[in-house]
């Protein structure tokens, strides 16, 4: 891996001026910014658990200043928000405190989803789905178990994995590189 992109470093830096631990993994990042990439034009990305914004980071890096993509990221916790939008974002980023479960069904459709929280991964992931539009990409990561893992968050995770390669919409990759990915495309 190069040089980190500005953002990202400065999305890192806010994270550990918070304490924030728990980011999204650089390996992560760069799969992030390639997908974000490929989505089309007047596209939509959706990521679910902001944090304070590395992940956010790298979908931005991904789309290299395009104006036609929305970038929506959703986080629970304000102060991680709040962190999160210090920094220089592009207009077409827009961030929302609140529960995933109850805005997604009022967010509209994704050509991208990267669910990075409880809500709309753990609880409620037939919601994170049906936001996702045909030929869209979900991406789903920290599945590879660790020893810091309890059992229900073992025990989630297996059924998220689950349910994700059973989906009859969904064409799915599992892989444990990085922190343990499922990426899923929407059939068209």
């Amino acid at each position: 891996m190069g040089d980190l992109p500005a953002l990202v470093r400065e999305a890192r830096r806010a994270a550990s001026r918070s304490g924030f631990r728990h980011s999204c993994d650089d390996r992560v990042g760069e799969l992030l910014a390639v997908l974000a990439a490929s989505v089309p034009t007047d596209g939509r990305v959706l990521e679910l658990g902001t944090g304070v914004g590395v992940g956010t980071a790298w979908i931005v890096h991904g789309l290299a200043g395009r104006p036609d993509v929305e970038v929506v990221t959703v986080e629970v916790d304000p102060q991680l928000s709040a962190a999160a939008g210090r920094q220089p974002w592009p207009a077409g980023v827009r961030f929302l405190v609140g529960d995933a479960v109850e805005l997604l069904p009022s967010l509209g459709r994704f050509a991208l989803i990267f669910a990075d929280a409880q809500g709309g991964k753990w609880e409620r992931l037939d919601l994170t789905v049906d936001a996702l539009g045909g030929g869209g990409f979900l991406l789903v990561d920290d599945m590879t178990p660790t020893a810091e893992w309890d059992e229900e968050q073992a025990t989630k995770q297996s059924e998220v994995r689950a349910a994700l390669h059973r989906h009859s919409a969904l064409v799915t990759c599992e892989t444990d590189w990085a922190s343990g990915l499922v990426l899923c495309v929407r059939r068209r």
